[in-house]
């Protein structure tokens, strides 16, 4: 029988790795920090009279940690930095086990603009409802300046995410015309499902060639993408192109293998409101692609 403090731990586990994922974008690293949440809690010998307040408290600290560390990291980051992705089969969500920790990539994104005092902050009271005192707690400062700083994260995310409002069917639905102009060449079709503010942000980590910067406006990343079709993939042998989920939201996965025998793995995610791409998401870096069941 595993004792009560395991039984208890882990009705608090998925919640925990919710918190820890909005907080660092990257699953694995969610999950890392929750197991260091459990290593802690362990060796507690005290009484807790509110075990889920103390976990959360616990693993905020450990990601405000991890995110002050990769501050350093992220600066030195060549080109520009996405979340890791997690790919899964494209599926109806009654057939598909529900993720506790499912958010946007475009929040994600725009988390990752916002100090991390403000990140844990923003994440902590609007997202979990946790009262600015156990926030201030967190971040080892007053209740005031814990709300200043979910304050300012919140107003910077207001300003700045990518909207994404488009239920799965209309996802698909855009995506797939997105795909169909790109492959035709067709500069005006593909302008059309281009929200005239959408942006394309490529994260190749330095380890495969992307945009070292965003690409702005219908007109500009409709030509990039048609260039990216015609020049980028046209040597591309075993070309594939799947129909996936990133984080729920419609995606697609390209594989298949350059002239040089290299591999060619390329998952572009979007956002989409109105009908319209608003956000184009390519995560290029192989150490950020997660393929779940693909694998």
């Amino acid at each position: 029988m595993p004792s009560p403090s395991v039984v208890e731990f882990e009705a608090h586990r998925s919640y925990l790795t919710a918190v820890a994922y909005r907080m660092l974008g990257n699953r694995a690293e969610a999950e890392d920090a929750v197991q260091d949440a459990w290593l802690r809690y362990s060796q507690q010998t005290g009484e807790i009279r509110d075990t889920r307040g103390w976990l959360t408290t616990v693993t905020a600290r450990i990601c405000l940690d991890q995110l002050n560390s990769a501050r350093v990291r992220r600066n030195a980051y060549p080109g520009e930095w996405l979340p890791a992705f997690v790919v899964e089969p494209d599926a109806d969500p009654a057939d598909r086990a529900e993720m506790a920790d499912q958010v946007s990539i475009a929040l994600l994104v725009v988390l990752e603009k916002l100090t991390p005092e403000q990140r844990v902050a923003f994440v902590l009271h609007d997202a979990f409802g946790v009262p600015f005192d156990e926030v201030a707690a967190v971040l080892d400062s007053t209740p005031a300046a814990a709300r200043q700083h979910a304050s300012r994260g919140r107003k910077a995310v207001a300003e700045g995410q990518v909207r994404h409002t488009a239920g799965l069917a209309e996802q698909r639905k855009v995506l797939t015309a997105f795909l169909a102009a790109a492959q035709d060449g067709d500069m005006r079709t593909l302008a059309a499902v281009l929200a005239p503010d959408v942006v394309a942000i490529g994260d190749g980590g330095g380890v495969v060639r992307a945009a070292l910067r965003p690409v702005l406006g219908a007109e500009r990343v409709a030509r990039f993408f048609i260039g990216l079709v015609s020049h980028r993939l046209a040597g591309v042998t075993d070309l594939k192109v799947e129909p996936v989920l990133v984080n729920g939201s419609a995606a697609l996965m390209l594989s298949g293998a350059h002239p040089d025998g290299s591999r060619l793995l390329v998952v572009v995610a979007i956002a989409v409101d109105e009908g319209r791409i608003t956000g184009i998401y390519n995560q290029q870096n192989p150490e950020k692609l997660v393929l779940g069941d693909f694998e």
